[in-house]
């Protein structure tokens, strides 16, 4: 086969219930390429391996050896692959649509270093997967605001505007759940920062691309559907994430922004971000009372 040559990674933990609809759409949706699959497994106790065994015999599996998160297991996966043009990151629990492989590749270079599909849930529903970087205006808007601040660009993350869904769109990051990232790309930012277990590793690449001249843009005629986050180590799914995996992702926004900023505009941050939680905390949200708890004691909840 001719085309582009991808390197396409698939982070799995538990996933076996959800690998073979993920395994149906490759072909199709990577038309055009000349591909390699590589399984990244977190060290699943299900029948993950088995299932890649019987539907894709003649893929690449990479065993972490335990819970590694997922750039950590990306980065491992990737580290096998054969010489690439582009790399790309999948969640188990996504669907590629016909071409969608091949129209993300043509969208790379001139500046741009990550390109990402539109996304849509099982229903057909779009999901919101554009983001803005995280800013101090930004957390006092979803304060808030709460998700409504997206609205506003300049007072919350999340790009809600339907419009910039329906055309190539240039944004600051976008959900990790499906991710074509060109080689010149890769070689320039470096790895994937595996201290993120899960949460902010794909923004934290997103910006440090940005910071190396490389755009992350929307290639609104690729599409993917992504099932909500139903395996259990994937991106993705934040309307469903427990208690655990949304304390997680609310202490890695700090940490992520720690990293970029300085003491100061950090501690800042930090006092917005409870402020969003603790609010919704006394009002009796479960996650929102665990995001408290690990905000003022923050340590990686335990996820092995």
């Amino acid at each position: 086969m001719s085309g582009p040559r991808i390197a396409v990674v698939v982070v799995t933990y538990h996933s076996a219930r959800v690998l073979p609809g993920l395994f149906e759409s490759l072909s199709e949706g990577l038309r055009g390429c000349d591909w390699e699959l590589i399984i990244a497994d977190n060290n699943s106790g299900d029948d993950t391996l088995e299932v890649v065994q019987e539907l894709m015999p003649s893929s690449k599996v990479v065993e972490v050896g335990y819970n590694a998160g997922y750039a950590a297991a990306f980065n491992a996966g990737l580290a096998k692959a054969k010489d690439y043009d582009a790399a790309m990151i999948l969640n188990p629990d996504i669907r590629l649509r016909p071409g969608s492989a091949l129209a993300l590749y043509r969208a790379l270079g001139a500046g741009v270093g990550i390109a990402v599909p539109r996304m849509s849930d099982e229903d057909g529903r779009l999901t919101h997967s554009l983001r803005r970087e995280p800013t101090l205006s930004r957390a006092l808007g979803e304060a808030v605001l709460g998700q409504r601040a997206g609205r506003h660009p300049a007072l919350g993350e999340t790009v809600l505007d339907e419009a910039a869904y329906r055309t190539d769109t240039t944004v600051d990051w976008a959900t990790g759940a499906v991710m074509l990232m060109s080689a010149q790309c890769l070689a320039a930012t470096g790895p994937w920062d595996e201290s993120f277990f899960l949460y902010a590793e794909e923004t934290d690449f997103a910006l440090r691309a940005r910071d190396r001249g490389f755009r992350t843009v929307l290639v609104a005629r690729a599409e993917a559907v992504h099932l909500g986050g139903q395996s259990a180590g994937a991106n993705g799914g934040r309307s469903r994430v427990s208690p655990a995996l949304w304390s997680l992702l609310t202490v890695n926004k700090i940490r992520l922004y720690r990293k970029r900023h300085s003491r100061l505009a950090t501690a800042v941050y930090w006092s917005l971000v409870f402020m969003r939680e603790s609010t919704r905390a006394v009002l009796g949200h479960p996650r929102s009372r665990s995001a408290t708890k690990a905000l003022l004691r923050p340590s990686k909840p335990e996820l092995r």
